[in-house]
């Protein structure tokens, strides 16, 4: 099968987020299929920006389309699609002739590429599959506050109504997202499931060895007899970190310490809190490569997780960070209010309530109590439930048979 996957963010291993196209593609090319990767060469979530062009990544072919840089969400960021889009819709000929696809998939978290993939996929004769990372225009409402009459919502919610109707399959990461579709036009037998997931090969032999200031953070915490605890990850407002930050305040005399790694919008802001408020044992430190990841999460005693209390949850959530988490046999402290959690369904920590720090300083209490040989055993149920349903070698197959049906 040759698969063309239009995906504005994609990223590598090397280059950073988004990594689910090429997990999927990989497992796909190792299965004797073609994959073509059309993305923008630059992206906000992306740690290193590749050059426009053409390149082979592990035997996916990547083509990188030259758009503007951005900040934000205004005016340069929309600039930025039209012109992704525009490329995309531009080469429809070459895309038609040269790689001729077997199937075109739709899947840049907003939902404006349909448009450019239908155009694609009925020139070529391919199945249109329209992949859900998140419900849009539902999210930026309810996460953001941004009206319904805003033009920007108008665009998403025409191309949603567009991919629902006329996609012949919709695959989406978010496990209740059934009855909102069915709502808005899906005939549900074109759906299907598929999670975000973990690639084995990088928990695999003795891994990236943990930069030396995250190493040495970990290290001072331990020698003062402390719990300790982590983060991985994004540092914006949805991972509501500041709720993190409010708990630890409760916790001034609990031998607790907190190791958070990562980047994003609140990080500064986080960083002049810890500091002003005196903090002292929780300790924020720059991102650190994924390479490195399993190495830091294994050497904590609890992973922590948090959400905003918001209702578009209720949907569910597919987070990349709690299956790296489950992965490395952690222990989890998940502050959630969703329509699944799988720290629940895995029995492989504690679930507490969202945007609660009195809550949230309980849990860490609870698990800093609880004798090391019951976590080790919670982080083993985590692990066993992530190889059992979230291996991408699983997921990529889900998702093929959902192409090929």
């Amino acid at each position: 099968m040759n698969i063309l996957y239009l995906n504005h963010y994609a990223g590598s291993p090397a280059l950073g987020m988004e990594y689910r196209p090429y997990y999927l593609s990989r497992e796909w090319v190792a299965a004797g299929h073609r994959v073509q990767i059309v993305a923008a060469n630059w992206s906000h979530v992306r740690a290193r920006q590749p050059e426009a062009g053409d390149e082979v990544i592990d035997g996916i072919a990547y083509r990188w389309l030259p758009v503007p840089r951005y900040e934000g969400n205004g005016f340069g960021r929309a600039w930025n699609i039209w012109r992704y889009l525009s490329q995309v819709w531009g080469q429809t000929s070459h895309w038609v002739e040269r790689f001729r696809p077997d199937a075109v998939i739709a899947s840049s978290t907003y939902p404006m590429d349909i448009w450019v993939a239908r155009h694609i996929a009925r020139a070529a004769g391919a199945v249109l599959v329209f992949e859900v990372h998140d419900l849009w225009p539902l999210s930026p409402i309810e996460l953001s506050g941004m009206s319904r009459r805003h033009p920007f919502i108008q665009l998403c919610h025409a191309a949603e109504t567009v991919a629902y109707r006329d996609a012949d399959r919709v695959v989406s990461m978010l496990p209740h997202v059934h009855a909102y579709m069915g709502s808005r036009g899906l005939d549900l037998t074109k759906l299907t499931i598929v999670p975000n997931g973990i690639t084995l090969d990088e928990w695999q032999g003795p891994g990236a060895a943990l930069r030396e200031d995250v190493r040495a953070a970990i290290d001072q915490h331990r020698a003062a007899g402390r719990t300790v605890v982590g983060y991985a990850g994004s540092m914006g407002l949805p991972n509501a970190l500041d709720v993190l930050l409010d708990a630890m305040g409760l916790l001034r005399d609990a031998p607790i310490g907190v190791v958070m790694v990562g980047d994003g919008l609140e990080r500064e802001r986080l960083a002049r809190r810890i500091a002003d408020e005196r903090l002292d044992r929780l300790t924020l430190l720059p991102p650190i490569p994924k390479a490195q990841i399993p190495a830091f999460l294994s050497a904590l005693d609890v992973a922590y997780i948090g959400w905003q209390k918001v209702p578009i949850y209720r949907f569910g959530i597919a987070p990349n960070k709690l299956m790296d988490y489950m992965m490395a046999g952690c222990a989890v402290l998940h502050s959630v209010a969703a329509g699944n959690d799988p720290v629940a369904e895995a029995g492989c920590g504690l679930t507490v309530a969202p945007e609660a720090p009195a809550e949230v300083a309980a849990g860490l209490r609870q698990l800093a109590a609880t004798p090391v040989e019951q976590r080790r055993a919670m982080g083993e149920r985590g692990r066993a439930f992530v190889l059992g349903h979230h291996t991408y070698p699983v997921l990529a197959e889900r998702f093929l048979k959902a192409m090929s049906r």
